[in-house]
């Protein structure tokens, strides 16, 4: 008696939501043929269904019109639902389980014989040579992510001795090595630890210089640490630590006179506070902002006998200078698209009496693979050093460059 309820009631919910108003469509519509067929359980559905989302203007602004897919989305999640709904009531109906269902029948291919007015029918076979197996290796998690990016771009110009406007044949080169090691937040969650070292060398003709043939533009040589644990979502409390020099001996022109060299000048600092992260989900921006209101500052000149070190802000006759004060670093890149992408830091420290900051900038532009074009801007303020006339406590560098660029990572 109970199963001829079930039945009339889904003949009356056929006839009111399906039949009736389907009486001046085409018969053969999909949604009156599915719910007159068998019922077959597949698996657990939701109990509600999902909301259809309200029309979005399209890239003009003008509003799309979607009423004849709403109103044919309402149609079928209740015709959907009403046979869910008979199956959970009357489980005894059902007679299909899709994990049930037997084996469809083999595909089979028909040879045809003329000659002995003859049909040969064969299992078609698939060879499983054609498929390679799936490789089960497990997926083997780091825990330190390696990131190495090196580049060798240049300039160079000819220009024929009887040349109109005169000139000099030069040759520059700019070498950028940078190595990240960080740990992998994935695994360890709750603890931030990021490594950096960066060396960028810049070599350039020097025609106009009598004692040598080239000289040297760019020599930075600098490490980064970072070790954080996890305060709140993306802050860390961290411990910083930053440390440059300069490689070679550079001298100013046409002398034999040093401008610098080894640790001269050398610059530490390391410094205590918070540490902000952010990473997008799709790595296109990265943030990293460190507040150390504890911060500990050295400066270094090795050689005070043949440089002044006045010139890199420590007193005259010292090798070293301290400070205690507050520094702040800003770290942010931008993949702005697949070959474009801009990275820029800004770096500053005062004891309060004086300030130093480094604001450095970066835009890469990939021609292909191992092709790109770089500009780099470097806007430096020291208040320690002497004062200049036309630049006063600011220095400024801009490199242009074009060449071959080389990236590989762990993940």
């Amino acid at each position: 008696m109970k199963n001829g309820f079930q039945y009339i009631r889904l003949l009356l919910l056929l006839v009111v939501v399906v039949i009736a108003p389907q009486v001046a469509r085409a018969q053969n519509d999909s949604t009156s043929q599915y719910v007159l067929m068998p019922l077959v359980f597949d698996k657990q559905h939701p109990t509600v269904t999902p909301a259809v989302p309200a029309p979005e203007a399209d890239a003009q602004g003008l509003v799309l019109d979607s009423q004849w897919l709403n109103k044919a989305r309402n149609q079928w999640n209740r015709v959907h639902d009403t046979r869910y709904r008979l199956m959970i009531d009357t489980p005894e109906i059902v007679r299909f389980n899709k994990d049930l269902l037997p084996k469809p029948p083999k595909e089979v291919v028909v040879e045809t014989d003329p000659s002995a007015t003859e049909l040969e029918v064969e299992a078609n076979i698939i060879d499983g040579g054609m498929f390679k197996p799936i490789d089960r290796r497990e997926v083997k998690m780091h825990n330190w992510l390696h990131s190495f990016v090196g580049s060798l771009h240049g300039t160079q110009a000819f220009i024929s001795s009887n040349w109109y406007q005169g000139g000099e044949n030069n040759l520059n080169l700019l070498a950028d090595v940078q190595w990240d090691c960080n740990l992998n937040q994935k695994l360890h969650p709750n603890w931030l630890f990021n490594n950096t070292l960066h060396y960028r060398l810049g070599l350039a003709t020097a025609k106009g210089d009598s004692l040598r043939s080239y000289s040297i533009n760019e020599d930075n040589f600098q490490f980064n640490s970072q070790l954080g644990y996890k305060a709140v979502k993306n802050w860390y409390y961290s411990a910083t630590l930053l440390f440059k020099t300069q490689l070679l001996n550079s001298y100013i022109t046409n002398t034999r006179t040093l401008a610098a060299s080894f640790l001269s000048s050398g610059e530490l600092n390391v410094g205590l506070g918070m540490t902000y992260n952010y990473k997008d989900k799709d790595g296109y921006k990265t943030l990293n902002l460190s507040i150390a209101p504890l911060s500990y500052n050295l400066k270094i000149c090795r050689d005070i006998v043949k440089l002044d070190p006045t010139k890199f802000g420590i007193d005259a006759g010292k090798h070293t200078k301290h400070s205690f004060g507050s520094t702040v670093e800003l770290k942010f890149e931008w993949k702005i698209t697949p070959s474009i992408s801009w990275k820029t830091r800004f770096y500053a420290f005062t004891d309060y009496k004086y300030v130093q900051g480094d604001w450095e900038n970066t835009f890469a532009f990939l021609v292909s693979s191992h092709l790109s074009t770089q500009i780099f801007t470097h806007l430096r303020y020291d208040k320690s050093r002497p004062w200049n006339e036309d630049w006063k406590f600011w220095q400024f560098k801009e490199i242009l460059s074009f060449g071959l660029t080389y990236k590989f990572a762990t993940k």
